[in-house]
């Protein structure tokens, strides 16, 4: 286990069970022992299962842990992704941290799945965004994977994305070119993506050297076909997609011609995955 996700865990049942479990204390035999399944309650792609075993050995590492069915797999309702067999207790203890994060992850790869079905006959590729949950951005960037999508940078220090925010407007094209000069004599590792809100921006930016990607920021499907058309033939700089994208427009946007289209409700928005704890008698 990573260190990351080792001190989720621990804060997380750290929240949860305080000082112990006061309900197992008093209404559960300290000797009982008990066998579970982790039972997926819905259809959908898990992620978080192998995170979910490690809940369960934190709590009590004599409990017998089987993983079932490993993450990014697409699974039906009622298939079993675990089987957990030990004290009760301990079982109880683990069951609610264990399941927070198994529904809240294979709910990103769940709807990430969803839009990446919606255009997988196009030359376009789903991507994930910084709009995560604090602390858990790399669980759920690895469930947008799962999903199979892909990862946007994870943070400000592995891509420089020059957005409306930097004043690229005011700049003028002469000094963004010099800064991305700059830039890449001193980290020639990092990428740079700049976003345009109009084709005017994107013609200059296509113009520039040293622009790996561009955004292209709530553009309607006819003004994307153009800044396709526009890069011409060229492979590079890539084109991504991006503003209030949903299921019911993804489609056309892929069609357009773009490598890229980010969506923020993939970590924002994805609703958690029913998958519950079922006790069977030894």
């Amino acid at each position: 286990m990573n260190d990351h996700s080792a001190i989720l865990i621990e804060l997380a049942l750290a929240e949860d069970l305080g000082d112990g479990d006061v309900t197992a204390r008093y209404f559960i035999p300290e000797d009982r022992r008990a066998r579970a399944f982790v039972t997926a309650r819905k259809a959908g792609v898990v992620s978080g299962v192998a995170l979910a075993a490690r809940v369960f050995s934190k709590v009590d590492p004599g409990l017998l842990v089987e993983i079932l069915i490993a993450d990014a797999s697409r699974v039906s309702d009622g298939a079993r992704l675990m089987v957990v067999e030990g004290k009760a207790r301990s079982i109880l203890a683990a069951e609610r941290t264990a399941l927070n994060f198994l529904q809240r992850l294979s709910g990103v790869a769940t709807l990430t799945a969803e839009y990446v079905a919606l255009v997988n006959d196009t030359p376009a590729r789903i991507l994930d965004t910084r709009k995560t949950t604090p602390g858990y951005r790399l669980l759920e960037k690895q469930a947008v994977v799962h999903g199979g999508g892909v990862n946007h940078r994870l943070g400000l220090y592995d891509r420089a994305m020059v957005k409306d925010n930097h004043l690229v407007a005011e700049n003028g094209a002469a000094a963004i070119q010099a800064a991305i000069h700059r830039l890449l004599a001193d980290q020639p590792g990092i990428e740079v993506e700049l976003e345009a809100d109009t084709l005017d921006q994107v013609r200059t930016f296509l113009a520039m050297d040293g622009v790996a990607h561009i955004l292209l920021d709530n553009m309607t499907d006819a003004e994307l076909r153009e800044a396709v058309a526009a890069r011409g033939g060229r492979a590079a700089p890539q084109l991504e997609a991006s503003g209030g994208v949903t299921l019911q427009t993804v489609r056309a946007i892929a069609q357009t011609g773009v490598d890229f289209i980010s969506v923020g409700a993939l970590t924002h928005s994805a609703p958690a995955m029913d998958i519950g704890l079922d006790f069977m008698p030894l």
